[in-house]
């Protein structure tokens, strides 16, 4: 055996090409990150809280189930305690189902711009991405259904989707599920649920309720809670069960546990959240959405600005990082050159945002 031999890892995990992170401005700077769709609000002041009194039991392993946050959920959301898995971050989650439901030979559907993180773990579990087209940066059901095999066991749908914030109805999510085989699994991300204003958008929690072959995933991250990683999801008593049985015993830290549980009561907080992003995103869509620049309309708390061609998107780009607005290039990950994907920050940060832009299409 020669000396430079190693481990070898199970096939595809080397053709997986890694998430990538919204940048960050220089530690130190005074860079506004505009770039990973974090809370435009910061963390409700009764999570903080309990954040901060969970420092006084940090020697104390976290209750495994997360009991806690899983009774503060059920009760907000009307749901059956039981019946929820909490994780570390909904990614966390994400994984588990592609381990327990995905393996060699088997494959995933997704639409063309869902989230990157799918064909990471469909890759990661041995089983095949399939990737299929949009209509207007918009998954299509008639798409999806028609990329189904013999050999599809998982739908991955985000809704409202990330980068484009573009969503399908509750009509079109059923029509989708009505679609599929029953041993194939829809898993639906609602991680901007939150933040939707749509009156024909559902929640995936009813269509868990009644089936067995759906799961709901949503995430704290975007409601002001993403360095505590916590995610959750709701699905059938025999999903649960096979979570549970591959999930870590410790999995989601108890000041995550605290502060999302707090978090999860304080609606009014969710509600001024929801409100000032509306605003600001639908005044970010009206002031520059042009014959120059076309704003997807946008169901979560960021916009996608499609400019003529990738040359201006990069124009823009280095713009407004040069005046310290860091917003996130979507080529790299997603394949769409001429795209930036601006979270909605601050009042100040959205009209510096559209005032450099504007500007600079002026000057183009």
């Amino acid at each position: 055996m020669s000396d430079d031999s190693a481990p070898i890892p199970q096939p595809g995990i080397l053709d997986i090409a890694p998430y990538l992170p919204g940048k960050s401005g220089a530690a130190g700077s005074n860079s506004v990150k505009l770039s990973a769709n974090e809370s435009p609000l910061g963390a409700s002041p009764k999570a903080v809280e309990a954040f901060r009194a969970a420092a006084e039991q940090l020697e104390i392993y976290p209750e495994g189930t997360s009991r806690l946050l899983r009774t503060a959920l059920a009760e907000v959301h009307g749901l059956d305690a039981d019946l929820i898995v909490c994780g570390n971050g909904s990614d966390d989650l994400l994984h588990l189902i592609a381990q327990c439901y995905l393996g060699a030979g088997d494959e995933a559907v997704m639409n063309r711009y869902g989230f990157s993180v799918y064909p990471i773990i469909t890759k990661a579990a041995g089983a095949s991405i399939v990737m299929v087209d949009e209509v207007d940066y918009t998954a299509d059901v008639d798409l999806l259904l028609a990329a189904v095999t013999p050999r599809t066991k998982i739908v991955w749908l985000a809704n409202p989707n990330n980068p484009t914030g573009t969503y399908l109805s509750d009509a079109e999510v059923r029509r989708l599920h009505a679609g599929l085989r029953p041993d194939i699994l829809l898993v639906i991300d609602n991680a901007y649920a939150e933040y939707v204003t749509a009156e024909d958008f559902a929640v995936g929690q009813a269509l868990v309720a009644e089936t067995k072959n759906v799961v709901m995933v949503r995430t704290f991250s975007k409601m002001g809670l993403a360095a505590a990683r916590i995610g959750w999801l709701f699905g059938s008593p025999e999903l649960v069960d096979v979570i549970n049985r591959v999930r870590g015993p410790f999995n989601v830290n108890l000041p995550g546990q605290l502060a999302a549980a707090a978090a999860t009561r304080d609606v009014e907080f969710t509600a001024r959240l929801k409100a000032h992003n509306a605003q600001w995103r639908d005044w970010i869509t009206e002031e520059l959405d042009s014959n120059h620049i076309h704003v997807v309309p946008s169901q979560g708390n960021f916009v996608m600005l499609l400019f003529p061609d990738a040359e201006h998107a990069r124009m823009a780009f280095t713009a407004l990082m040069e005046r310290g607005l860091i917003v996130r290039e979507i080529g790299p990950s997603y394949g769409i050159d001429h795209g930036l994907r601006i979270s909605i920050g601050s009042e100040q940060a959205m009209r510096g945002v559209v005032g450099i832009i504007k500007a600079l299409v002026k000057t183009a």
